[in-house]
């Protein structure tokens, strides 16, 4: 029996991780939970190994089992790559073992051509949405998949606002998005010295390599330094239907946590955007608008959202950080995840856990990453009042936690004030080991040069001083 490399959305489970990767297996089990969710499939984390064994080419015996796939996918869905009828658009997204959030790449709205576009526009009655795909997927592929720039399209299409007077996206017609696309396709051109791919497959092949890709970009190497993540694991792909968000004001895209992962509240939290593709929260394009307010635009969708949410916590027992899409007041859930969360509200959550009968106390600790601990340790500012407040500097923060005092020039002034019982702030061009009992006397310190490695900052650390 040959290694099985794709595994569709129905054939896995949550704890199928290593394999599928944290966004597979969790859309895995969504599925097998009965919850709305695209269907398709997931590349594993060994393909992904196996690309980087055969030289950072994906081999032939894997090529053909993620064609394989695709006429699966095309069974489940109803809809062919490619087609004149009804055509099958999919997304492409990475997902690791370990949650990585932003760090590797994302195609959305790939199996579109011009002939392609033009059968949606026609069938939807809906040109705009269509250009509007298309232009995007142009825009998507040429960044992640050939790495040309963003900066060159993002030119082009302020260029384009300007002209018809107009600043925001959404006022763009569909002939302004239609010659966008040419416009983006040439620059393509220029820059690839090719055609932009019109075969759906050789769209596909291209994408699955560039997430493979990704989990070696600069991005992703440094956050897997600076979270531990074995540089070994690999990513699996995730090929799934498209749910639009932007085929018109009854539909949206939002991003949202069962719980506020700043505090640890119990409310549901969250910015939801209409006539949008996902990307548009997640990457800051547009500014949204709490999810509360979804509940009056789509009242049935939200309804079904929270009972969605509820269902998720139940089962995972733990704060949810979720993605979904509203077509035509229909709701999709795109991925879920435990959240991300601050140590206060980590601990906050965890206590309520318990209260709430999901967890044991021995359960809840082990929640609690013991780093994190260490941020609770120290004083902190009031985060109202930080907001309201208006900074006069910035620096390296080297030590976590707040400091408050007035200011002294010398570790002797600090010491002698200190005694005094005045509160100081040791202000110095750079410390040195002999100012270490001015350092002490001192609620915090302040030096002018020095990084995060620095003696003021090293020391400072280890006395548990901001």
């Amino acid at each position: 029996m040959a290694k099985k490399y794709c595994y569709l959305f129905s054939e896995g489970n949550a704890n199928m991780r290593e394999l599928l990767g944290g966004k597979g297996a969790n859309l895995a089990e969504m599925t097998g939970m009965g919850l709305p969710v695209p269907q398709g499939f997931t590349i594993s984390t060994e393909a992904c190994t196996q690309y980087y064994e055969d030289g950072r080419e994906i081999n032939p015996d894997i090529q053909a089992e993620i064609n394989e796939y695709i006429t699966k996918m095309e069974e489940i869905t109803g809809k062919k790559f490619g087609d004149k009828e009804n055509p099958l658009l999919v997304s492409v997204r990475s997902g690791a073992r370990a949650s990585m959030p932003g760090m590797m790449d994302t195609i959305l709205n790939l199996g579109l051509n011009e002939e392609v576009v033009n059968v949606i526009a026609e069938k939807s009655g809906n040109a705009r949405w269509a250009w509007d795909c298309y232009r995007r997927f142009i825009q998507m592929y040429s960044d992640v998949v050939m790495e040309v720039g963003k900066k060159y399209f993002e030119e082009l299409i302020d260029k384009m606002k300007a002209e018809r007077g107009v600043t925001q996206d959404v006022e763009l017609t569909a002939d302004d998005l239609k010659e966008l696309a040419s416009q983006f396709k040439a620059e393509y051109k220029e820059k690839i010295g090719a055609e932009f791919p019109t075969d759906p497959k050789e769209q596909l092949m291209g994408a699955v390599k560039a997430v493979f890709r990704s989990w070696d970009n600069p991005r992703a190497n440094v956050y897997r330094r600076d979270n531990d993540i074995p540089y070994s694991w690999g990513t699996a792909v995730n090929v799934q239907s498209m749910a639009f968000g932007n085929m018109g004001d009854d539909c949206g895209t939002g991003v949202a946590f069962t719980r506020d992962p700043a505090t640890g509240e119990k409310k549901l939290m969250g910015e939801f955007l209409t006539n949008a593709q996902g990307e548009d929260v997640v990457a800051g394009v547009r500014t949204p608008m709490p999810i509360a307010q979804m509940a009056e635009k789509f009242p049935e969708a939200f309804e079904e959202f929270q009972k969605v949410c509820k269902t998720l916590e139940d089962h995972y027992r733990d704060m949810q950080d979720m993605e979904f899409t509203v077509e035509h007041g229909k709701l999709y859930m795109l991925q879920t995840r435990n959240g991300k969360r601050t140590a206060q509200a980590a601990l906050k959550i965890a206590c309520d856990l318990v209260d709430e009968g999901m967890r044991t106390e021995q359960e809840a600790v082990l929640m609690i990453e013991p780093r994190n601990l260490d941020t609770l340790l120290h004083p902190q500012f009031d985060a109202k009042a930080i907001k309201a407040a208006t900074p006069i500097g910035k620096g390296l923060g080297a030590s976590p936690g707040a400091a408050c005092g007035k200011i002294v020039f010398t570790a002797d002034d600090a010491e002698i004030w200190n005694e005094r019982g005045e509160k100081v702030v040791l202000v110095r061009l750079e410390t040195s080991p002999e100012d270490i009992t001015g350092m002490k006397s001192s609620q915090g310190i302040l030096t002018v040069r020095g990084g995060m490695t620095s003696h003021a900052a090293v020391v400072a650390r280890g006395m548990g001083t901001c």
